[in-house]
């Protein structure tokens, strides 16, 4: 068995982030989305990987190298325009040959990881699986619809009356057979091949779609809300390690983790949340379900259920909450001018000013 996994996309939800970054790499506790699902693959004893690559194909290069920090092989097929998921399939005809194959979502995130699912499918060998989870707005995923014995009978794209609160969770199993479903398909309204399409042309044609319901935890970390979530749970499982300086007149509190060469002074930690590596947090509050990347400065201010990537500082600005905050920003009080508010945004940009 091999894996295909996703890793193209323009990641518009999680603007302007995303215009200068791979949607996947942005860190969850301070580690790559795309790189729990590499774990996970790789836990499940699939070593061989395709991966489609688009318009950040060179950063995702840059960060997963061959794939053998992961005990993985890693193989590129370029994606020159993201054509939807059954179009990611077509273009990987070659590299998936006759082998069966997990596909991977690169920015979903599954806690428990996929072991067991991998497993029964090499078992029982259906002609596809597919996993779903029950979401309270179904209208913007892949909708399934079972009828009374729970066999699979349609599949529809995003659709405005859904006929079933079962999303399609980003991970799917093949056999081969999916090759003539994803040639025998049109493009849809959006122009893209979809993988439900190919997928109900299994059904039709009567092969063996079998569904799994998963009860367990599942994020599609495509926006600023969910990739909040994410950070909250993976920062839940932490186990408490303190690497770096902490000094006298500082107190850390549950489950913190400050990574070796982080210096934490006259502050107060609460967890569970990171510290990064080459961090100084200097008279100021670190709070819960908060994860603070390497190399940052975080200087008499307070941060609470957020997130912060590399080389940013956060400079007495009083107290942050539910952020997303990317590379190299800075953020510092504004001049104090009565009744104003001073911005410099990025397109696509959203903003919430306390009036």
């Amino acid at each position: 068995m091999k894996a295909l996994v996703l890793s193209g996309g323009a990641g518009t939800r999680l603007r302007p982030i995303t215009h200068t970054s791979a949607k996947q790499l942005v860190p969850v506790a301070n580690k790559a989305v795309l790189f729990y699902g590499l774990e996970s693959i790789a836990a499940a004893g699939v070593t061989e990987v395709g991966m489609i690559v688009g318009d950040t194909a060179a950063e995702i290069q840059d960060a997963v190298g061959d794939g053998s920090t992961f005990g993985l092989k890693v193989t590129y097929i370029p994606q020159e325009q993201p054509l939807g998921l059954a179009h990611a399939v077509l273009i990987a005809r070659d590299y998936l040959g006759d082998d069966d194959f997990v596909m991977y979502l690169g920015d979903n995130f599954i806690v428990g990881g996929i072991t067991d699912l991998v497993d029964g499918f090499r078992r029982n060998r259906p002609d596809a699986q597919i996993l779903l989870t029950r979401v309270p707005d179904p209208r913007a995923f892949g909708v399934a619809e079972l009828d009374a014995s729970g066999q699979v009978i349609g599949l529809e794209e995003k659709p405005e009356h859904p006929k079933s609160d079962l999303a399609l969770v980003g991970v799917y199993l093949f056999t081969p057979v999916i090759h003539d479903a994803v040639r025998a398909i049109e493009p849809s309204w959006r122009g893209e091949l979809e993988i439900t399409h190919a997928i109900q042309h299994l059904i039709d044609d009567r092969a063996d779609v079998r569904s799994t319901v998963i009860r367990g935890y599942w994020k599609d970390t495509g926006n600023v809300v969910d990739m909040l979530e994410v950070n909250r749970t993976v920062l839940e499982g932490l186990e408490r390690r303190i690497d770096g300086d902490v000094d006298e007149r500082s107190e850390t509190i549950g489950r913190v983790v400050v990574e070796e060469g982080a210096r934490v002074a006259n502050s107060r930690i609460v967890g569970p949340c990171v510290i990064g590596a080459g961090t100084v947090v200097s008279d100021s509050y670190v709070g819960p379900f908060t994860s603070v990347a390497e190399n940052c400065r975080i200087t008499d201010s307070e941060l609470e259920f957020s997130i912060v990537l590399r080389d940013s500082s956060i400079d007495g600005v009083g107290r942050i909450e539910s952020s997303l905050i990317g590379r190299h920003v800075e953020v510092t009080p504004a001049p104090n001018v009565p009744s104003a508010h001073r911005l410099v945004l990025g397109d696509h940009s959203k903003v919430q000013i306390h009036t």
